[in-house]
């Protein structure tokens, strides 16, 4: 991530140029973004997921696998999902930290990729900058699955689009408000309206849009829009949805942040003007108090504890169509 000072701390300086899909001439397939991949092709992750849930899903596709997971930034859900997740398909997870592989050392990507690609049959990996993942999967010789960058959150989002199913009977008609920071999350919700066309309303502060190039993309397909009101976003919605005002490296941005986000916390009155059976989603961690009042993330409307289990079964899916030979 590119910083330069504006009144004192650090900014992201958002992506002007539309992310690299990374596509290999070999027998396997990357999953580094939602438009990697075709609506059939998400409709059927959703399908085994949703067999998974209910505990119909008795393969074990990873079977005298393994998967090794790198882990640039720290995570509970991703590390926990991944891990669980792959033993649960009878395979086995590596937790590899800066400290564990010589990334953190200063290696070239390309070099780790061709020696993990002699070790494991899939790499999972949690990082900062996109150009990491696309180099990764560059080099690789087996799938390359993205746990988070900067861009984008992939798999969260895909959770979340199968916790509104789970709880709303499907996404096509329904209407999506983010609010909050047009950070990776707000990309990949981008990227599941370009690829699912459903509706997608973002109230983000001015100065804090997600991808432009992105956001275009979308809009060649979706009803996407860009707005900065929270309320306006809110009406008539089937689905609330934020995020925290700081992700993970912008912690010295906070005050500067909680000045820009005045005005955009998720309340009770904003659900109130949503539709009365509207969910609220929350990727967490959460900051009760600051992007949402403990009320609306503890109260009745809230599915973000469905959604954070969702992260497993989302995940599963993946692993079982990318490692485990499980077809589209």
């Amino acid at each position: 991530m590119v910083y330069f000072p504006r009144t004192g701390f650090p900014q992201p300086v958002r992506a002007t140029h539309m992310p690299r899909i990374v596509r290999k001439e070999r027998l396997h397939r990357d999953f580094l973004q939602i438009a990697d991949y075709s609506a059939k092709e998400i409709d059927k992750l959703f399908s085994i997921a949703e067999l998974m849930r209910a505990g119909k899903y008795k393969k074990k596709p990873l079977a005298g696998k393994s998967l090794a997971m790198i882990f640039m930034k720290s995570s509970t859900r991703t590390r926990v999902s991944f891990e669980v997740g792959a033993w649960q398909l009878g395979g086995h997870a590596l937790f590899l930290s800066p400290r564990d592989v010589q990334l953190g050392r200063g290696e070239p990507i390309a070099d780790t990729a061709r020696v993990l690609s002699r070790y494991v049959d899939g790499i999972m990996i949690r990082t900062f900058a996109h150009s990491e993942i696309e180099e990764l999967a560059r080099y690789a010789d087996v799938p390359i699955i993205n746990g988070l960058t900067d861009l984008v959150h992939p798999c969260q989002v895909l959770a979340d689009v199968l916790t509104i199913k789970q709880h709303l009977g499907g996404y096509k008609g329904k209407r999506i408000a983010w609010i909050g920071d047009g950070n990776n999350m707000a990309n990949s919700w981008l990227n599941a309206a370009f690829v699912l066309g459903f509706e997608l309303t973002l109230a983000c502060p001015e100065g804090y849009d997600p991808d432009p190039m992105i956001f275009q993309r979308a809009a060649s397909k979706a009803k996407v829009r860009i707005v900065r009101d929270p309320a306006e976003a809110a009406d008539k919605a089937d689905v609330i949805n934020t995020d925290v005002w700081a992700s993970m490296g912008q912690e010295e941005e906070q005050a500067v942040r909680e000045k820009a986000f005045k005005g955009f916390r998720v309340d009770e009155a904003i659900m109130k003007r949503a539709k009365e059976d509207a969910i609220f989603l929350h990727c967490l961690p959460a900051h009760r108090g600051e992007e949402v009042t403990a009320e609306v993330i503890d109260g009745p409307q809230s599915r973000v504890w469905d959604e954070a289990e969702n992260r497993l079964h989302i995940q599963k899916a993946v692993m079982a169509v990318l490692m485990g030979g499980e077809r589209f």
